[in-house]
């Protein structure tokens, strides 16, 4: 079918309204978000590709809105040609009717964001403002410590390994999955039964002002900071205001009982005498040593000038011993016996889509691809390099959210790739595909390299493309939000 008569079917397909509904959803009902994805949208049956709507009673709402709507448009426009067909001098009529009826796609299309604005600004921000306002006596009065983690990245991943460390002689509540904004950090402290020993709140940075916001409201008496890297630069416009937004946590706590990720580049100017560096060679007084890796753990010697803890982990890569070496250091801090940290330890695993190891017709994939920074590309590219296998196999669509530094980026991106010297470079083609390029002939790739045009495509039949001996490292997603 011809490009043009497919675009404009398309745009008057019965499945406009679910198109629409899915564009809302992936865009988290924001209206800008969604106005720029719909701009620039030509053709709308190729828009739910990667995922799909998920019917929820608030999408099925607006769905239902959208075929009211648009049905009563068209039956308008279709009675105003009506009647000037039987109406003599009634001309006009005729023109009116047919411009609804042409005009209904595009009407609805944006029409769609004003009761959902009016809704949020009317109904939902007041509700929410007074939900997380109830939430800060909780918090302020909670008798057990509360461990703020924060950072660009590896958020989640921290938390959990807290959790399950900590959980092991303590009482410990930790906010749910990536749930870290404030109105989950709401729902988390009516949860709480006032008897935790310890908490653990994600701090989530949407826009300039959040995470200073979230200390005021939680009241944390330590902080972990994982990092800085490119990320939501669309609403920060630049990494120091992101900076500034995430150091604002150190800022509440005055600088007491910080740790801070001293891998993070971005990071180090903001690194104090008074906080706590952690990292792949050890925390505080604790020394690294006597590291391995392989495609199953990582195992390491903690040391202090008193003790020397053996650790073994399933988390993957030299950048996950410095997450490890600190949640056994807290654990020891809080209570807890060498012996259980030990054994805490040993039963940390990989999170789903993040460093997870599987086997396929007897190569290994690293599924990572729920990374989404610069900086998790190179703890990905290092281990890459590092792992024995016959073939090495990279594949990437880029990072989103990158802003103003999405060139600069991508370029960096490239050749984090072609220093950890694959066999094969496999690249999702999207707006981003030409910086990495770039990169990678600025880093001399000599390997090969492949475009793939239908990712989920690729993905759904990665067993025909993989041999024996295989290794592959799959980072990062792209989402048919982003172009």
């Amino acid at each position: 079918m011809n490009k043009a008569i497919r675009q404009l079917t398309s745009l008057y397909s019965f499945r406009l309204p679910a198109t629409l509904t899915y564009m809302l959803q992936a865009s988290e009902y924001r209206a800008d978000e969604y106005l720029h994805w719909l701009a620039r949208t030509r053709d709308f049956s190729s828009v739910q590709y990667r995922r799909h709507l998920e019917r929820t009673f608030k999408a099925r709402l607006i769905e239902l809105f959208l075929l009211i709507g648009m049905a009563c448009e068209i039956l308008v426009g279709i009675a105003l040609i009506v009647y000037g067909l039987i109406t003599p001098g009634a001309g006009w009529s005729i023109e009116i009717g047919a411009a609804l009826v042409i005009a209904y796609p595009l009407v609805w299309s944006y029409l769609v964001v004003l009761p959902l604005e009016f809704g949020r600004l009317v109904i939902v921000e007041p509700n929410q403002t007074r939900t997380v306002a109830a939430s800060e006596p909780i918090f302020a009065k909670h008798q057990g410590v509360t461990i703020a983690v924060a950072g660009s990245y590896g958020k989640t991943s921290m938390k959990e390994l807290l959790l399950s460390v900590l959980g092991v002689s303590k009482n410990v509540a930790a906010t749910r999955a990536n749930h870290n904004v404030a109105l989950e950090h709401a729902k988390f402290a009516k949860s709480l039964s006032g008897k935790e020993d310890i908490l653990i709140i994600e701090y989530g940075e949407g826009e300039p002002g959040d995470v200073a916001r979230f200390a005021r409201n939680t009241h944390p008496d330590m902080a972990v900071i994982t990092g800085l890297a490119p990320a939501h630069l669309n609403k920060y416009k630049s990494l120091d205001l992101a900076g500034d937004d995430i150091m604002s946590l150190a800022t509440y706590l005055k600088d007491k009982k910080v740790y801070i990720n001293a891998e993070s580049e971005a990071i180090k100017p903001y690194i104090k005498n008074e906080h706590q560096a952690y990292s792949r060679s050890g925390v505080g007084d604790w020394r690294v040593s006597d590291v391995k890796l392989s495609l199953k753990n990582t195992s390491f010697t903690l040391s202090s000038s008193k003790h020397k803890l053996k650790l073994e982990s399933k988390l993957l890569g030299r950048h996950q011993i410095g997450p490890l070496a600190l949640a056994a250091v807290l654990g020891l801090k809080f209570g807890l016996s060498k012996q259980e940290v030990e054994q805490a330890i040993a039963k940390t695993k990989p999170y789903e889509h993040r460093m997870q190891p599987y086997e396929l017709k007897g190569a290994w994939i690293i599924d990572d691809t729920y990374n989404g920074n610069v900086d998790g590309i190179k703890a990905g590219t290092e281990l890459l390099h590092e792992l024995p296998a016959k073939r090495k196999i990279y594949v990437t669509p880029g990072l989103v959210d990158q802003g103003k530094e999405t060139k600069a980026v991508h370029l960096r991106v490239g050749q984090l790739i072609a220093t950890a010297q694959p066999d094969v470079v496999v690249l999702m083609q999207n707006s981003v595909t030409g910086f990495i390029q770039e990169g990678l002939k600025d880093g001399d790739f000599k390997g090969e390299l492949k475009l793939v045009s239908d990712p989920l495509g690729f993905y759904r039949n990665l067993e025909s493309f993989v041999a024996a001996g295989d290794l592959v490292l799959m980072q990062n997603d792209w989402t048919d939000n982003y172009a």
